[in-house]
C-alpha cells in the first residue's frame, strides 16, 4: 500500500518528535540532511568531509553537484538543466579563471595583497596589466 505524504509525516514526527514546521534533520556532523517546511516544499542535502554541500536537490525535483579544492572553494557545479560553472583560485582564494556553459567566461590576476592587477573575459572587456 503506497503511503501518503501525511502518514509519512506523521510517522517521522512520532520518530524524531517532531510536532512543528519546519522539520529538519540532521547529520552526526550538525548539517541539515533534510528540510521541510508546513507547505510541503522539502530539500536534501549531502556533504563531504569538510562539510561542503556535494549535492542539493529539493521537491521541485531541481538538483545541484557541487566540488571543491583543498580551501573549500566551489571549483565546479552542474544542476540538473545541465548549467554548469568551473572556477580556478590561486593559493589566496583570489578566483583566477571562471567558464560556463553559456560560454562566457573571465581570467583575473592579482598581486600578493589580493588587488586585482589584470582582467579579462569574453566580452572583449580588458583592464589592468597582464603580469608576465
Amino acid at each position: 500500500m503506497k503511503e501518503t505524504k501525511a502518514r509519512i509525516m506523521k510517522k517521522l514526527s512520532t520518530l524524531f518528535n517532531v510536532t512543528e514546521f519546519p522539520f529538519r534533520l540532521f547529520d552526526k556532523d550538525g548539517n541539515v540532511t533534510y528540510y521541510e517546511n508546513s507547505d510541503g516544499y522539502w530539500e536534501r542535502r549531502e556533504f563531504d568531509s569538510n562539510r561542503n554541500v556535494t549535492y542539493h536537490v529539493g521537491s521541485d525535483k531541481c538538483w545541484v553537484r557541487y566540488e571543491y579544492d583543498s580551501n573549500r572553494n566551489i571549483t565546479y557545479s552542474v544542476n540538473s538543466k545541465g548549467y554548469w560553472e568551473r572556477r580556478e583560485f590561486d593559493s589566496n582564494s583570489n578566483e583566477t579563471y571562471y567558464e560556463d556553459s553559456k560560454g562566457y567566461w573571465f581570467r583575473s590576476e592579482f598581486d600578493t595583497n589580493g588587488n586585482e592587477t589584470y582582467y579579462e573575459d569574453s566580452t572583449r572587456t580588458v583592464r589592468g596589466t597582464k603580469m608576465q
